[in-house]
């Protein structure tokens, strides 16, 4: 993965993100910096569902979107809220490593038996369902995925930075990633 950037001491954070709220992120969770007070929201967090992810950061200092794959084109809603109500210019958009949504269609199976007996669902409605959502959830490789997202949300968002960024459910650290 040499797309992936170790952030080890403030000199790793990319110059573009130092002065900013994506700087004190990558120093309170890679580097812990002292937690501050913050009364406002700083930043957005755009990240997955996934239970290995952690993030540690003051109480107070981001807005959280928990997503699948951290897959936020359902969610733009809750982006352009966020932005507009907390007045943000940062998002910090986190996927991670080894994520079920890279490889959701060879999931079908665990899927189909966790809906039926867990839920409650028919077989056919659950293996209808997840047929059809798996075109719209399935990320693909999780940093091609992120790159992807993040130019797609630039799009969307001009006038917002946006960062993209690796979680390692290995080590607990956030990477940055090479854009180039």
């Amino acid at each position: 993965m040499a797309r992936l950037h170790r952030v080890l001491n403030n000199d790793d954070i990319f110059p573009e993100y130092r002065g900013t709220p994506v700087e004190k992120l990558l120093e309170y969770h890679n580097l812990n910096r002292k937690h501050d007070i913050f009364d406002k929201a700083q930043l957005l967090i755009g990240m997955c569902i996934d239970n290995r992810e952690n993030l540690h950061i003051p109480d107070n200092f981001a807005f959280v979107i928990r997503t699948a794959g951290a897959n936020l084109q359902n969610s733009e809603f809750n982006v352009s809220f966020a932005i507009t109500f907390g007045q943000l210019n940062y998002l910090a958009l986190i996927a991670h490593n080894d994520c079920a949504m890279a490889h959701l269609s060879s999931h079908k199976d665990i899927f189909i038996k966790g809906i039926t007996e867990k839920a409650g669902w028919k077989r056919d409605k659950a293996e209808k369902y997840f047929m059809n959502s798996v075109p719209k959830f399935e990320i693909g490789n999780e940093v091609d995925f992120l790159l992807n997202e993040t130019n797609r949300l630039r799009l969307k968002y001009p006038k917002i930075t946006i960062a993209p960024l690796l979680h390692s459910v290995n080590d607990g650290k956030l990477y940055l990633i090479n854009e180039n």
